[in-house]
């Protein structure tokens, strides 16, 4: 790599880097622009792992691991929630650097396998905080709570992620600033986000004696249960300690039933991002005294007024083990156009983000736009909503005009054609 630039990290190193299996000599930068995008280079194999995924399940189950509606919906919140990188630098790391620039009480070397450790508990605990104050404080729960909206438990799941928990994050990590380099903790906090995609899966039971230390499969479908001994456990993002410490863990028992207590029985990426914030502001506007207002934002999704800050747990609805996942009446055609036209927008994602730095802004808000565009057309297409051919012949015209006038260019240029067909 060019001096003070990204270095390249090999197939071996990225694929150890999703199972934070990096040695600090291989993985420890002076500066933070050397920092690999380590996120970025691991969609081959995000994708690698989704297929090993369903032909595992196929051969153990002879059923696959989801749904082809909700895969394309988690998918699409996966996209969502990157788009704001396109046009901003991380908040996560702008507010760290802002924080060590001014404020560090002293620096640990960036180059000492101390620090790196050190690093990897302060991240894994910072997560822990985050996570276990995004389940328990409504407004951060508004954000979280999209990332668990799918009832299916897969690797798909694991990209499900909301556009705005980002900003409610970064305040947890910035105690760290204080003595830990930004090089340091920028690659920790990749290392954190990629370990939690392989565990977001049924095709693993359990890992024997490192249950007791790591975060694993098996742990992580509690966190996404919905049954009542599930709600509020295992909050750990690489290390499970965290829970035994505090008292938040508890083991895998019944057969969990996946998704929030109250499903929103929607695939539109939109809707799922948006609605838990009208409900906050409604709920907001019907309680009545100001501090009870209050307590709507900041205590527990489950409070109401004369409840305790987390609600009653026998408020939880019963999980009977016969739910039925929200799946509409859709015809294949229907669902293979989406899938179609869904793999056509990854494509313009892929090559959006490789071509960023020499598009002007105007094309790539064009380009941004049109992709959110798309996405909630595909949400509307699978729910089999009456204005969604409506939208979807809109989207189409925009797709055909800007293609035309060379505004958009397929990641794979012989597809050109095949595109506009």
């Amino acid at each position: 790599a060019e001096a003070g630039g990204p270095r390249d990290t090999a197939p071996g190193q990225q694929l150890r880097a999703l199972f934070y299996a990096l040695a600090p000599g291989e993985s420890s930068f002076r500066t933070v622009e050397e920092v690999p995008d380590y996120v970025e280079k691991s969609i081959p194999f995000f994708i690698t792992f989704i297929g090993l995924e369903f032909a595992v399940s196929w051969i153990q189950k002879r059923k696959l691991p989801g749904r082809i509606n909700d895969g394309i919906s988690s998918l699409s919140l996966g996209i969502l929630s990157r788009l704001p990188d396109v046009l901003f630098r991380s908040i996560e790391l702008i507010s760290y650097i802002y924080v060590w620039n001014n404020y560090r009480l002293f620096e640990l070397p960036w180059d000492s396998p101390w620090t790196w450790y050190l690093t990897l508990l302060g991240v894994d605990f910072a997560y822990y905080c985050f996570h276990r104050m995004s389940h328990e404080v409504n407004i951060l729960w508004a954000a979280h709570q999209v990332h668990h909206s799918s009832e299916d438990y897969n690797l798909f799941t694991a990209l499900r992620q909301s556009v705005l928990q980002k900003y409610t994050s970064w305040m947890f990590n910035l105690p760290m600033a204080l003595f830990i380099p930004p090089s340091v903790f920028a690659v920790h906090l990749q290392f954190n986000l990629l370990y939690q995609f392989w565990i977001h899966t049924e095709v693993i039971t359990k890992l024997g004696p490192l249950e007791w230390i790591l975060n694993t499969p098996s742990h992580h479908r509690v966190h996404h249960g919905r049954n009542p001994y599930c709600i509020d456990k295992n909050y750990g993002g690489t290390l499970i300690i965290w829970d035994r410490i505090f008292g938040t863990f508890e083991a895998e028992d019944a057969k969990v039933v996946y998704g929030l207590t109250h499903p929103v029985n929607s695939f539109d990426p939109i809707m799922l991002q948006l609605r838990p914030l009208a409900h906050i502001w409604n709920t907001f506007w019907a309680t009545p005294g100001f501090c009870n207002k209050l307590s709507v934002i900041f205590k527990g999704p489950g409070w109401g007024p004369g409840k305790p800050r987390l609600g009653l747990p026998e408020e939880i609805p019963v999980v009977t083990g016969k739910e039925v996942p929200f799946n509409p009446c859709v015809p294949a055609y229907l669902n293979c156009y989406a899938l179609v036209h869904f793999a056509v927008i990854v494509d313009l994602y892929i090559e959006l983000l490789a071509s960023m730095t020499v598009l002007s802004q105007g094309t790539v808000l064009m380009r941004i736009f049109f992709i959110i565009l798309s996405l909630a057309s595909f949400g509307l297409l699978m729910e089999n909503k009456s204005k969604a051919g409506i939208l979807e012949i809109i989207r189409c015209l925009v797709f055909i005009s800007v293609y035309k006038l060379g505004y958009f260019r397929s990641h794979f240029s012989f597809l050109g054609y095949a595109y506009e067909v």
